[in-house]
């Protein structure tokens, strides 16, 4: 039976870490469980994790404080994974990262194993002396990644559907159920994939459940099989204002496929036996449910006020404004989550990232965009997507991309791609504007994105608004706060 529980967010909105003033130093490096030794602070050039172990008023060789909380947070982006490991106060005492592993099933990659070996590698990368003081854990996960799951023995019954995954064969059955312009009617909503799927091979099924990558994770944590957030839930079509699925929903022939819905923030379940124990946890640590990858990057960047807005630049580019109105319009790809007393407004583009790294390599990116002079404006005009498809702030299953004509500069080439991704994002807020969400005044930088001086300049130039870097980049950080908001209400 589909359920919900609500539970406020304030904790996350009021608290402000120590950590979030200044950097902490860190540690030149850390041993971990494996004996292996890790160079802080520099990527590896073998396939080892890149592990970072950091300290506020302790020598990293000291005796870490027997009884401290510490929580941990995940986040699962679209190609790769991070956790961050957090005290009390939000210092930041050990991070780190993997690629996703590639596992082969029938000359295809496997996703879903690619991910669970992922969780597991990094469970293992926590330094082993701060385990059994972790007293919480939750997990971020790409918005609308879509798994179609078996209720009794909780494996993939078909391919996850990824967030860019479109489905319109679906679209005009969502439409005709659901009301206009909801967050729901367009190609890619998790409804339409659901839908998709039951058309195609589910309507003989009778023990199934539909889950999103974190809950999924979670659920490998946790084991209780069927519990999503209310982020997650959304382009389901889950509606936080009345906390519940809508009547429209639940008359469908599908609805039982639906997971149950709580906070983000809300303590599930202790860590299952057999993964405390191999791992080493506490027996008093609580898994709790997540969010998407975008609203752990908003968390972490800790704009509290309407107006301010986190611009998430990863694979991906996702925009987050916080407003006092709520605004749903799927024509343009625009919907809401809610943070509190507060609407999460945005969407996210196919373009970011992922295009850039399809061209150059990190290296080329760093020496290219040191030549760029970012206060003069490119005069060439892209759109820049890896393949055909935008959600935001158009809708549009078909547009092409455009990446011609490229000049012989390559300088010149990655200034007019910056620049043009700048230029979807100026349009994203404008658009928010125009449809009645509170204005922006100040954007905030989170993912990789964000380490790019020269395109924080550009952005700010073509924005026309202070464009800042957030103390706290990774969503995975969110996340942490996310555990420690759950740690919290587990003791109420």
């Amino acid at each position: 039976m589909v359920t919900s529980v609500y539970a406020s967010q304030s904790l996350l909105l009021l608290v402000q870490p120590s950590c979030l003033k200044r950097r902490l130093p860190t540690s030149k490096k850390l041993i971990i469980s494996s004996g292996s030794v890790f160079t802080i602070g520099h990527k590896s050039k073998s396939k080892q994790p890149m592990v970072t172990f950091r300290n506020s008023k302790r020598d990293a060789n000291a005796d870490f404080e027997a009884g401290k909380r510490l929580y941990l947070g995940m986040d699962f982006g679209t190609s790769g994974a991070r956790y961050a490991l957090i005290d009390e106060e939000g210092n930041i005492l050990a991070e780190g990262k993997r690629d996703y592993s590639s596992f082969m099933n029938k000359e295809k990659v496997d996703l879903v194993q690619s991910w669970k070996k992922t969780l597991f590698s990094l469970l293992g990368d926590v330094p082993v002396s701060l385990r059994s003081n972790i007293a919480s854990i939750s997990v971020d996960g790409t918005s609308a990644t879509t798994m179609i799951i078996d209720g009794k023995t909780g494996e993939s019954l078909s391919k996850p559907f990824l967030y860019n995954d479109s489905c319109p064969d679906a679209l005009p059955l969502v439409k005709s159920i659901a009301p206009e312009n909801h967050t729901v009617c367009i190609g890619s909503s998790t409804l339409c994939k659901l839908v998709s799927w039951w058309n195609s091979c589910g309507s003989n099924k009778d023990s199934v459940v539909l889950l999103h990558q974190a809950d999924w994770l979670s659920w490998l944590l946790h084991g209780k099989l069927g519990v999503s957030d209310y982020n997650n839930a959304l382009k389901v079509g889950y509606d936080p204002e009345i906390d519940s699925y809508p009547p429209w929903l639940l008359a469908q022939p599908y609805s039982f496929v639906l997971p149950s819905v709580q906070a983000p923030g809300t303590p599930i379940g202790y860590m299952k036996e057999d993964v405390r124990t191999n791992f080493g946890f506490s027996e008093n640590c609580v898994i709790c449910t997540g969010t998407t990858d975008s609203i752990a990057a908003f968390l972490a960047a800790r704009a509290t006020q309407p107006g301010k807005a986190v611009t998430s630049l990863g694979s991906t580019l996702a925009i987050k404004l916080l407003s006092t109105r709520r605004i749903e319009d799927s024509r343009y790809g625009v919907y809401s989550h809610r943070l509190d007393d507060k609407w999460l407004v945005g969407g996210a583009s196919n373009t970011g990232g992922a295009v850039l790294r399809q061209m150059f390599t990190d290296d080329q990116l760093e020496k290219l965009s040191e030549k760029i002079n970012s206060s003069e404006a490119s005069p060439l005009d892209y759109y820049p997507l890896l393949s055909v498809g935008e959600r935001f702030p158009v809708a549009d299953p078909d547009m092409q991309p455009r990446l011609h004509p490229r000049p012989e500069s390559d300088v010149e080439y990655l200034h007019g791609i910056l620049e043009s991704i700048a230029r979807i994002e100026a349009k994203g807020y404008n658009l928010l504007k125009d449809l009645g969400a509170t204005p922006v005044e100040e954007v905030f930088t989170a993912g990789g994105g964000s380490k790019n001086d020269k395109w924080i300049k550009i952005r700010e130039r073509v924005l026309g608004l202070p464009v800042h870097k957030a103390l706290q980049t990774e969503a995975c950080y969110g996340a942490a706060l996310l555990a420690m908001k759950g740690s919290s209400l587990k003791g109420r």
